[in-house]
């Protein structure tokens, strides 16, 4: 490489800058929307997740979109889990003598999700929680559910964060790294002390490239080795944990320290611990192959079935044999009068 173009590569300021912003309005019959893309990403997270999981548990041979079924108590439980997850390990943001604890109609209320916090783990707990529910009522087994959600779930949590990188936060220790992330100095976050233009570790990048290949990896271990009986969802709390708890341990956010450990570390740790254990016991427990996706007894008729007529009737079964197809004929010509 010439020694001039060398000097000016090395010259050239790298970064990875902020949006410019982080939401757009609507003007409804008079009425002033805000749009804000953290929404966004979630949603289409949540899409892509419902997508993903409604091909991975049809293949197995579940009636194709019981998924939505069991995502419409799952998602509302994830979001309220997600919410009171944060406000707890957040009790300083909602809880004291000058805050605004119980009001909705005033900003800082433990209710104004609109304003911003929510946390995965909170979002796990709760959506097993609903997902549990979900399959009791579909007849879906729980362990078929998550193994077909699992690269599915992964896949949501890497949109997600992009919607922190519109909102500027959850960002990571100051770096001079070509990929430090820009964030403007008037922001509330902005660590005290240090000059304006000083770059921080894009955490949410971080995310989503481990994010995105846990995803890969998931659905290919889930079709290399056929994991069911909630293994393969075993093996997602293994990897979004381990990534945690290093993303986490870089981030310079607000959190409650226990024991020297941001609270997100001890949940990711935990969930590593929880992946193992599911994987190590269902794996003693189940070393075959779950019989179907349905709970015994409440397997559809017509799972798997294209048809939109309950009158139409396909035939599964295998064509006879030319000799069973003679005796079927001499067996009837014998009983005509």
């Amino acid at each position: 490489m010439p020694f001039a173009l060398q000097n000016a590569l090395i010259g050239v300021h790298a970064s990875i800058p902020s949006p410019p912003v982080s939401f757009f309005t609507l003007n409804i019959f008079g009425w002033t929307l805000q749009i804000h893309f953290y929404a966004l990403c979630i949603i289409a997270g949540i899409i892509a997740a419902t997508l993903l999981t409604n091909h991975r548990l049809s293949k197995r041979g579940a009636e194709r979109w019981v998924v939505v079924d069991i995502c419409i108590i799952a998602v509302p439980l994830a979001i309220i889990g997600a919410r009171i997850f944060h406000v707890l390990t957040h009790p300083g943001f909602y809880f004291g003598p000058d805050k605004n604890t119980w009001n909705p109609f005033e900003p800082g209320s433990v209710w104004a999700i609109w304003e911003g916090g929510i946390a995965i783990f909170g979002a796990l707990i709760g959506g097993a929680i609903g997902a549990w529910l979900g399959c009791k009522w579909t007849g879906v087994r729980f362990s078929a559910f998550a193994d077909a959600l699992a690269p599915g779930l992964i896949l949501a949590q890497a949109f997600g964060r992009f919607g922190n990188w519109f909102n500027h936060e959850l960002f990571g220790l100051p770096t001079d790294l070509p990929w430090g992330l820009e964030i403007e100095s008037t922001n509330p976050a902005f660590p005290a002390g240090l000059a304006p233009g000083t770059l921080f570790h894009p955490t949410f990048l971080y995310e989503v490239i481990w994010n995105t290949l846990g995803c890969l990896f998931l659905l290919w271990l889930g079709h290399k080795l056929r994991l069911q009986w909630g293994k393969l969802f075993a093996v997602y709390l293994i990897w979004y944990g381990a990534g945690r708890m290093v993303w986490e341990s870089i981030r310079i956010d607000p959190s409650e320290i226990y024991f020297g450990l941001r609270t997100n570390v001890w949940a990711a740790l935990f969930g590593v611990v929880l992946g193992i254990v599911i994987l190590f016991v269902q794996a003693r427990r189940h070393p075959g192959y779950e019989p179907s996706p349905y709970q015994p007894g409440r397997e559809p008729s017509n799972a798997g079935v294209d048809s939109q007529n309950p009158d139409d009737f396909v035939d599964l079964s295998e064509p006879q044999s030319d000799e069973n197809r003679a005796e079927a004929d001499a067996t009837s010509a014998v009983s005509r009068p």
